[in-house]
């Protein structure tokens, strides 16, 4: 395999990888403020993705892949809103342990490495193009 094919197969791991991770931000983002549906219930637990480097053996390239989406274990914050569904006897509700501005930023980042990504993939492209090009006969 040419190194222009596998810089392709690279980074298009890379594109599938943040859009993974994109997925996962958007649904903790979605479910900020789920809280449980009954007194002292477990509100929304923020997922958390973890990658991997893999060698492709017919590239010689490493490839990123998503090893597993998992829960994140942290305690959950309680407010008090004693008129709540979810509200416990002393009137305090458990939240979801997503905090925005985490998210955020691991958006951020995950929307920059998609686009880096896509760059890879269109300065590759415009090399096979020229390179095809000069293959071909003058006339």
């Amino acid at each position: 395999m040419d190194a222009l094919t596998a810089t392709l197969k690279v980074a298009a791991s890379g594109l599938g990888a943040q859009s993974e991770r994109l997925r996962v931000v958007s649904e903790n983002l979605a479910n900020a403020q789920s809280t449980g549906q009954a007194p002292g219930a477990d509100p929304y637990r923020r997922k958390t993705i973890s990658f991997a480097a893999e060698l492709d053996r017919a590239s010689g390239g490493s490839l990123v892949e998503v090893v597993k989406i998992d829960r994140d274990q942290a305690d959950f914050p309680v407010e008090f809103m004693p008129g709540h569904e979810a509200a416990d006897d002393g009137g305090y509700v458990k939240m979801p342990n997503v905090n925005v501005m985490i998210e955020m930023a691991d958006m951020t980042e995950a929307n920059r490495s998609y686009e880096a990504n896509l760059q890879v993939i269109k300065q590759a492209r415009q090399l096979i193009s020229l390179t095809i090009d000069l293959m071909r006969p003058q006339s």
